[in-house]
């Protein structure tokens, strides 16, 4: 699946509508160039799940946990990760072995210790606004 995003608002709006998408357990991989959108996206997933406060990206804390609803949601960047080894040390499997969403922004940083997504979605900027693609459909 292909869409274009013309600017932040539709890049929530689209991250609003996986809320009626995805399973509770549920692992998303996040692709795209700094600013392109990633933590945008899951701002609109937890805001249609009733998440009202702020939601910023994970980029220094690594890990953001969210419960909304009975519903966890784990929001991960692994940027700042040197090392895949490094995740063991977060303690990885046990999030990942959780009934939860988990969206991982910058999965390659992680290759060989994490399992395969159920979904990938890719931002890449174009135009004014920006390209999703998202793996399977």
């Amino acid at each position: 699946m292909q869409k274009y995003l013309h600017d932040t608002e539709e890049t929530e709006q689209f991250g609003a509508t996986l809320w009626g998408c995805l399973p509770k357990k549920c692992l998303v991989f996040l692709y795209g160039d700094l600013g392109a959108g990633k933590t945008t996206l899951v701002r609109g997933y937890l805001r249609a799940a009733g998440f009202s406060a702020a939601v910023k990206s994970p980029t220094y804390t690594l890990v953001e946990e969210y419960t909304v609803n009975n519903h966890k949601i784990i929001h991960f960047d692994l940027y700042r990760i040197a090392d895949p080894e490094e995740l063991e040390w977060i303690g990885i499997r046990d999030y990942l072995d959780q009934a939860c969403v988990c969206f991982i922004e910058w999965p390659d940083k992680g290759q060989g210790l994490l399992p395969e997504p159920d979904k990938i979605i890719s931002l890449t900027p174009k135009d004014a606004g920006r390209l999703l693609e998202m793996l399977p459909d």
